[in-house]
């Protein structure tokens, strides 16, 4: 009874199988059905590499919530050289507020004559700089590449060859309130009055004489993040022209920047520029010099790095086996249902011939 019960259960599984074998005495082959199953091995594995390298691969995640963080302070790392000497120029920050953050934490450093940059990083920088403006995209790539060390801030140039010390380095780092603000280098050391803010520029002859070409070598918000590129790198403004005031109008976007390998609090800025000859015999009024003015973004952007997963993975790697087989199943028996109606076509139309000759 154990036997028959045995037996009777197994022929019922054996009903259920879905893939019913075919006897190999059934099967007929063709170099046909050769030729089209070695291109479908060869379409598998390519797809199925292909699919590995985009398991291997990673991208970012940009997500948006609101920056509730407003107690903290803000760092901002300052390197500009100004084509003015020392002691006629002086910076510092003042913010909407009322607090002045004065030039005592930022350090003075005469240099040589100020020239354009020709060393390659900058044509570099500049070249990604550019690429940034026009492809949104390359930022991801940055983000992952950045943070293993592959890019290095530029090194500011200093020619100690030449005896001429006319430019000045202007670096530091300075604290500030997460508030809108107004970072300047203008004509005269920064000074308090009663009455506010104010710039000692009386003792300075030949005012007429000013030249406020720049190279910012870096310029950045918050946290240092090794080989980040911050908008304003390298930048270089070259004028003839005297009393120039150059104005940088920036968005601080606060960022949380999660990678597999590290995670940082950031800020990313965007910027927009704007430079004009101050003249008031023209109506053109302001004070020459180079302004930033900042803003801090509301909004925080929260950048993930995300991974597909194993199980996706194989998902995917199933369904691309799958579907081959599948599509390329259909496609042989259709060449073959044609091939067939093709061949029947022409052996009738030959029958035809030979029983019109027989009569």
């Amino acid at each position: 009874m154990n036997k028959l019960r045995r037996r009777s259960t197994i022929n019922l599984v054996k009903e259920l199988d879905a893939f019913p074998k075919v006897p190999e005495s059934y099967v007929e082959t063709s170099a046909f059905g050769g030729t089209v199953s070695l291109i479908v091995f060869i379409l598998m594995a390519l797809l199925t590499i292909s699919e590995f390298f985009v398991y291997q691969d990673s991208w970012m995640k940009y997500e948006y919530e609101v920056d509730t963080d407003f107690t903290s302070k803000l760092k901002i790392k300052i390197d500009i050289t100004v084509a003015m000497k020392c002691s006629r120029v002086g910076a510092d920050v003042l913010d909407v507020a009322g607090a002045v953050i004065a030039s005592k934490e930022l350090k003075y450093d005469a240099v040589s004559d100020f020239k354009p940059s020709k060393k390659m990083w900058y044509q570099i920088l500049h070249q990604i700089q550019n690429r940034l403006r026009e492809e949104h995209s390359l930022q991801d790539v940055l983000f992952k590449s950045a943070l293993k060390g592959y890019f290095s801030g530029p090194v500011p140039q200093n020619d100690s060859t030449s005896n001429s010390q006319n430019a000045c380095r202007i670096h530091g780092k300075i604290f500030v309130n997460k508030v809108a603000g107004n970072f300047h280098i203008i004509l005269g050391k920064p000074i308090d009055t009663i009455r506010g803010h104010a710039h000692f520029a009386s003792l300075i002859k030949n005012e007429a004489a000013l030249n406020f070409s720049h190279r910012i070598d870096n310029l950045s918000f918050g946290n240092d993040v090794p080989g980040h590129i911050n908008p304003l790198d390298g930048t270089e403004k070259i004028t003839l022209e005297q009393n120039m005031l150059f104005q940088y109008f920036i968005t601080v976007v606060p960022t949380k920047l999660h990678t597999s390998g590290v995670s940082v609090n950031m800020h990313q800025f965007s910027v927009t520029e704007q430079e004009r000859v101050v003249s008031n015999e023209k109506g053109s009024h302001g004070v020459s010099g180079i302004f930033i003015k900042y803003k801090l973004s509301p909004l925080m952007v929260r950048v993930t790095e995300e991974h597909m997963p194993f199980s996706v993975f194989l998902v995917r790697l199933c369904g691309i086996i799958g579907g081959i087989f599948s599509t390329s199943g259909n496609f042989h028996r259709f060449i073959g249902y044609f091939v067939d109606i093709v061949c029947c076509h022409f052996r009738l139309g030959a029958d035809q011939s030979q029983e019109v000759s027989h009569y």
